[in-house]
C-alpha cells in the first residue's frame, strides 16, 4: 500500500545569490526528494527587502513578500531557512521560529559565533532543529559529521583553510608570481573577495567559522571574540618565495584544538586563525584556490580530510538542502536533533601556545647586526634553527626558522627587536605547522 508524501512548506529569508540558487535546486529536486524520503518539499514563502527585483528563478509572484516578520510565524510555513546574514533582524526571526515550534536552517556564520549557544537553547526548549551546514565550509559536509559520525570521537585537533577567498590570493601569489595587491584585485573582480575585503584578508570570517567548528567538536561554547586571528594583507613575494624555496606554501589557517590544563583542570581549548608555513608533504598544501579543506585529527580515527568548494552560490545551496531533508525528516518524525550541554570553554590564551615560527626582519646591512639579533632571541630563550640573509644597497633582509617556541617569548622578542636601532622593520611572523 502506498503512503501518501508529507507536504513540507518552507518560507526562505533572503534570496540572493544561495537563495535564488536554494530555490532552483529545492524544484529541480523535488521529485527526487519525494521518491527517496516521501517528503514533498516547497517553497511556499520568499522574504525580500524589494519586490520589484527579478530574482531570475521560477517562482508565482505571490509567494514573494516583504513581510519578514509575519512570514516567519505563518501557520502556512513548516521550516524557515535564514539567509540575510548579519545579527539583527536574523537573530529575532531565528528566535521567533523556534519558539513558534519552526525548524530552522541558516548559513549565518556571524550569528552563530556569537550567538549560538542562545539559539541552541532556544531549538532545545522549541523542540525542533537549528541546522547550520551552511555557515562554516560551504559545500563541505562539516558539521553534520562532527554532531553525528564523529560525536564519540576523542577529537584533538582540527585544522583547515576555510576561506576561499584568502586562498584564491595566496595560490595567485605562490603559482603566478602576483603581488598581494594583485591577486586582491583579481579576487574582487570573479566575485570571490568583496569591495571592502578586510573580513576575509584579517582573518575575520575564518575566526568566525572556527568559533562554530570548536564549539561542535569539543562540546563546548565558544565565541568569535575567543579566537585569535591575524590576516594575509602583509604576506609578500618574497615570503612567498622563502616558503617555496624551503619546501613549504603559505596558507591562511584555522587550528581548533583540545589541550589538557596545566593546573589539571578541566581541558582548554585553544582556537586561532593565522597565515603559516604548510610542508609541502602535508594534505593541506594541495588546496588551491577558493576550495576550501579541513584536516580533522582524532585519538581513534586517526586523521579524516574533507574538500571541496567553501563558498558559491550552488555549493552553499546544496548544503542548506541537505540541511533542509533533514529537518524536515526530523520534524516528520516529531523529533529533531539534540545539542547537548555547551558549558562555557576554558580558552588557552595565544601567549601559551606554542610553534616554530618563520620571522623576517630588514636590518642596516652593518657589521654585528647579525650578533646583536641574536643575542636578542637568546635573551628570550628563542632557540634559531636556521638563517637565510640576502641584501641589497645598506639594508639586509634576515629570514629566521625558529625551534618550537611559546608565543609570548616569541613576541617578546619581536617587540626588543623592533626596538633596535639597526632593525629597519620587523616582516612577516609566521607559524610553522608541522607533521604531513
Amino acid at each position: 500500500m502506498s503512503t501518501s508524501p508529507t507536504p513540507v512548506r518552507v518560507a526562505l529569508l533572503g534570496c540572493g545569490n544561495v537563495g535564488s540558487a536554494l530555490a532552483t535546486l529545492v524544484a529541480g529536486q523535488h521529485d527526487e526528494i519525494q521518491l527517496r524520503t516521501g517528503l514533498d518539499i516547497t517553497i511556499t514563502g520568499i522574504a525580500v527587502r524589494d519586490l520589484s527585483i527579478d530574482r531570475g528563478i521560477d517562482v508565482a509572484p505571490e509567494v514573494f513578500t516583504d513581510d519578514i516578520s509575519s512570514l516567519v510565524i505563518a501557520d502556512n510555513v513548516d521550516i524557515v531557512i535564514e539567509l540575510i546574514g548579519g545579527i539583527e533582524p536574523a537573530k529575532s526571526l531565528i528566535l521567533a521560529a523556534l519558539a513558534a515550534g519552526k525548524p530552522v536552517i541558516t548559513g549565518n556564520k556571524a550569528l552563530l559565533a556569537e550567538h549560538g549557544a542562545e539559539l541552541y537553547k532556544a531549538a532545545e526548549a522549541g523542540g525542533v532543529d537549528l541546522l547550520f551546514e551552511a555557515a562554516v565550509a560551504g559545500g563541505i559536509p562539516l558539521m553534520r559529521p562532527l554532531r553525528e559520525s564523529l560525536l564519540g570521537e576523542p577529537i584533538n585537533r582540527v585544522l583547515g583553510i576555510i576561506n576561499g577567498t584568502t586562498n584564491y590570493i595566496l595560490t595567485q601569489m605562490t603559482e603566478n608570481g602576483a603581488s598581494y595587491q594583485d591577486a586582491l584585485a583579481e579576487a574582487q573582480e570573479l566575485g570571490y573577495a568583496e569591495a571592502d575585503p578586510t573580513a576575509d584578508v584579517e582573518g575575520f570570517d575564518a575566526g568566525a567559522k572556527a568559533a562554530i567548528i570548536a564549539t561542535i567538536a569539543f562540546g563546548a561554547s565558544v565565541v568569535a571574540d575567543d579566537v585569535h586571528h591575524e590576516g594575509i594583507s602583509t604576506i609578500t613575494k618574497s615570503d612567498i618565495e622563502y616558503a617555496g624555496r624551503n619546501g613549504h606554501v603559505i596558507k591562511l589557517v584555522a587550528v581548533a584544538e583540545r589541550l589538557a590544563a596545566t593546573d589539571g583542570g578541566p581541558d582548554e581549548i585553544a582556537v586561532r586563525v593565522h597565515p603559516a608555513m604548510v610542508p609541502l608533504s602535508h594534505p593541506l598544501a594541495a588546496v588551491r584556490d577558493s576550495f576550501n579543506a579541513v584536516f580533522i585529527e582524532g585519538g581513534a580515527v586517526g586523521e579524516l580530510m574533507l574538500y571541496g568548494r567553501g563558498a558559491g552560490g550552488e555549493p552553499t545551496a546544496s548544503a542548506v538542502l541537505g540541511d533542509l531533508i533533514d529537518a524536515a525528516a526530523n520534524w516528520r518524525a516529531g523529533t529533531h536533533a539534540y545539542f547537548g550541554p555547551l558549558p562555557v570553554a576554558a580558552i588557552r590564551s595565544i601567549d601559551d601556545l606554542e610553534s616554530a615560527y618563520c620571522l623576517t626582519l630588514n636590518v642596516r646591512d652593518e657589521t654585528g647586526v647579525l650578533a646583536e639579533v641574536a643575542t636578542t632571541f637568546g635573551n628570550h630563550g628563542v632557540s634559531i634553527k636556521s638563517m637565510e640573509q640576502s641584501g641589497l644597497g645598506d639594508e639586509a633582509q634576515i629570514i629566521f626558522i625558529t625551534h618550537v617556541a611559546p608565543e609570548r617569548d616569541v613576541r617578546a622578542t619581536l617587540d626588543e627587536l623592533r626596538n633596535l636601532d639597526r632593525v629597519r622593520s620587523v616582516g612577516a611572523v609566521l607559524r610553522v605547522v608541522s607533521g604531513g
